[in-house]
């Protein structure tokens, strides 16, 4: 009986799509142009946050304080993760051309064993950049709780970020309609091919922040304790 109730089901699917073909492969491609125009528009109105971004120290303005968007430091092959990489770099030039003088770490300390602002701490401290002047953010999930957080838990209104282009783009686009006078200094790039698939979900998640922000309200995940950036240094409770 169940046999003969399945087999009259996909009877009655089949007939159904034979006879709206049509209409169906009309339905997708409407779809699929409205998926496509919402992906550009997104992309075209987050890249205009790009006359907000410098790749020059000298023609970035001075902010007290920059905030670092997370990120992994190790691939899944255990080679360095270049976008980590660069973004020590950047931070290390900042301060030391005196751009900034205190450095927000904001990633993900989900989990025990994975510590992305400990990771940027421990680096930058090597490089010469004192522990009294890094500040750890350990609820930075994802860039729009990392960059809502600064001024919500943090205090900062006026904010350098850095990271690498296209990921600064989207955080001072968030940062402005969030009312934070934010700018950011570009870390150095990767080549095309290494960032392949960063690039695209870069795009989705374009998308992802234009309903964050005009349809789905948004909040991040964790708010909690306020923290004066120069007066008390320890981690928020979650």
């Amino acid at each position: 009986m169940p046999e003969i109730i399945l087999k009259n089901f996909f009877k009655s699917k089949r007939k159904f799509i034979i006879q709206n073909r049509k209409r169906l492969l009309l339905y997708g491609f409407l779809f699929f142009v409205f998926e496509i125009s919402t992906i550009y528009f997104s992309d075209r109105l987050i890249s205009k946050s790009s006359k907000n971004t410098y790749t020059s120290v000298d023609k970035i303005p001075y902010n007290r304080v920059g905030l670092v968007l997370g990120t992994s430091k190790y691939l899944k092959n255990n080679h360095v993760n270049l976008y980590y990489k660069y973004r020590v770099q950047a931070v290390v030039k900042l301060y030391k051309s005196k751009k900034i003088d205190f450095v927000l770490i904001s990633g993900d300390n989900s989990t025990k064993d994975y510590n992305e602002p400990e990771d940027f701490k421990l680096d930058l401290i090597k490089l010469g950049i004192p522990s009294a002047k890094i500040i750890l953010d350990y609820a930075g999930f994802r860039t729009f709780d990392s960059v809502i957080r600064s001024r919500e838990i943090f205090g900062q209104n006026s904010i350098t970020i850095i990271s690498q282009k296209f990921h600064n783009e989207r955080a001072v686009f968030i940062a402005r309609k969030n009312n934070i006078n934010a700018v950011a200094f570009n870390a150095k790039s990767v080549s095309r091919r290494y960032g392949f698939k960063t690039m695209l979900r870069e795009k989705l998640a374009r998308v992802k922040t234009v309903l964050d922000i005009y349809i789905l309200n948004t909040k991040p995940k964790f708010l909690g304790e306020k923290i004066k950036i120069g007066v008390y240094h320890s981690s928020p409770e979650l």
